[in-house]
This record gives structure tokens, C-alpha cells and sequence, in this order.
């Protein structure tokens, strides 16, 4: 079996149970995806002073290691991951499997909220563009990198705009970037929200014509579920070049004259 390009991505809940105590591990602040992440006016992320003031409350100094989770497998939680990535902070990883695997393990769950003594710096790397797509890439990029559509087959085909638990809007149109592949981010994992092994995971996107032989560009409606598999796909198992396109459908959808597939 393949072990993980990068296993040190990840932190198991068995680990991270014996660390709990840990002064240089941070795991249990709430973070709140849209006020937290990203700025207050129009549609972007905080920028690398903002993370370093959202590091700096939390406590989160240059020893820190910051494990992150959330519900529905990572979601979210590999969202933040991966912008903790594009504003340039590695001493981070994913608790594997998230909050699920924990529940269903039967660890503890507290409701005391932690506050930790603000650390007085917090050093970020450079930026890292590219690992993200934008706008006018994606459009120049259509017909030579490899799109991978997360989203569900209902969303792919165009039956729908959204998740069934989510409004059904935003985008002003349904559909699929011309020539993506679509494979919906739930399936690189297991049932207890675990990440599918190395070889698993090779052979779910190999499948579909999304290899590390070239750029890779994922998407979904807002960049959520796509950072999950860029996650698995940059991180878990090493291809060079995956980007994610966090304006996803609900930018592209709304562009005029962009090529779009339906079925």
C-alpha cells in the first residue's frame, strides 16, 4: 500500500487525545467561516495581517501547531486549512476524520469556551498564489488543465444550483465547466470521515482522467468542498500543480459568454 505523500498533514484523533494538554498545540478555538475568514466588505479573504491577528487571539505562536476540525468530514475545516496555506502558515494539519470520527469514538465533548493569552507574534511565509485559481485563469486555462467538478451529480448535471440543505440560488445558471470531470469530494472518504488510503485515492481520480501529470484546477459552488479535495489531492497525494478555484459556481455560473456544459 502507497503511504501519504504527506502524512504529516494530518493528525489522528488518537494523537491529538494525548495532546490535549499540549501548550504548543491549538485545536479548540471556534472559528467562524464567514466572519473569521473572510473580510467584512465584498468577496475575498482576510489578508496576511488578518490571519495574523486571528492566529495572534488564539494563542498561536511560532511553536504552535494548529490542528484543525469540523463537521460534515472536514469541510470547512479544509477550507481553513487551505487558507491558512494561501496566506502562507505551515504549522498546521487536519484532524482526520474531524469532529465525526471523534463522536463516534466516544471522546470527550466539553462546552467550555478556552481563551488563551494573545501571542505577541506569529510568523507567516510568503504568500502562496499558486494554489489558487482565479477568474481569468480558469477561463484561460479551459481545454488544457484538468477540471474536477466536487460537486454532486444533481449540481454537475445542472438539476440543481446547491445542496439540498442550502438555498437554491446565487449561480444564474446551472450547469458544469466545459470538460470537467466530476467527482463529488464525499467519496475520497471513508464512512467515519477518515481520508481513503493513498492507493484508494489514486484510483478514484485516475479514473476519471484527474492524475498528477499535469495542473489540476477543482471547483465547487463556493471553494469549500473543492479544498477538501484539494487536499487530498496536493497533500495526500503529492501531485505538484492542484489549485482551487474558491469563486467556483457561483462566479462562474454567473459569467457571460463562459462555456458551460449540461447532463
Amino acid at each position: 500500500m502507497t503511504d501519504y505523500a504527506n502524512p504529516d498533514a494530518l493528525a489522528s484523533t488518537d494523537w491529538l487525545e494525548k495532546h490535549l494538554d499540549d501548550p504548543d498545540i491549538r485545536g479548540a478555538v471556534g472559528w467562524n467561516w464567514k466572519t473569521d475568514l473572510h473580510t467584512p466588505v465584498g468577496r475575498d479573504y482576510k489578508d496576511q495581517d488578518g490571519f495574523a491577528e486571528l492566529l495572534a487571539d488564539a494563542g498561536v505562536s511560532d511553536t504552535t501547531t494548529v490542528v484543525l476540525y469540523g463537521g460534515n468530514n472536514n469541510w470547512f475545516a479544509a477550507y481553513a486549512y487551505w487558507l491558512l496555506k494561501l496566506r502562507g502558515f505551515e504549522q498546521v494539519q487536519l484532524l482526520n476524520g474531524g469532529r465525526k470520527k471523534w463522536e463516534l469514538e466516544s471522546r470527550e465533548l466539553v462546552s467550555d469556551v478556552p481563551s488563551y493569552t494573545r501571542s505577541e507574534h506569529v510568523f507567516l511565509g510568503e504568500d502562496r498564489p499558486e494554489i489558487r485559481a482565479m477568474r481569468d485563469e480558469v477561463i484561460s486555462k479551459l481545454g488544457s488543465a484538468g477540471f474536477v467538478d466536487v460537486r454532486s451529480p444533481e449540481e454537475f448535471r445542472g438539476e440543481k444550483l446547491a445542496p439540498d440543505h442550502l438555498p437554491q440560488e446565487q449561480a444564474q445558471v446551472p450547469g458544469h465547466i466545459a470538460g470537467a470531470a466530476n467527482v463529488p469530494w464525499a467519496k475520497a472518504a471513508n464512512d467515519d470521515g477518515t481520508f481513503k488510503s493513498a492507493d484508494e485515492l489514486k484510483a478514484l481520480y485516475d479514473a476519471e482522467g484527474i492524475t498528477g501529470d499535469g495542473e489540476v484546477i477543482a471547483y465547487c459552488r463556493i471553494g469549500e468542498r473543492s479544498s477538501h479535495t484539494w487536499f487530498a489531492l496536493q497533500e495526500l497525494l503529492g501531485y505538484p500543480n492542484v489549485k482551487n478555484y474558491d469563486g467556483s459556481w457561483t462566479e462562474y455560473g454567473s459569467l457571460v459568454g463562459a462555456p458551460v456544459e449540461m447532463g
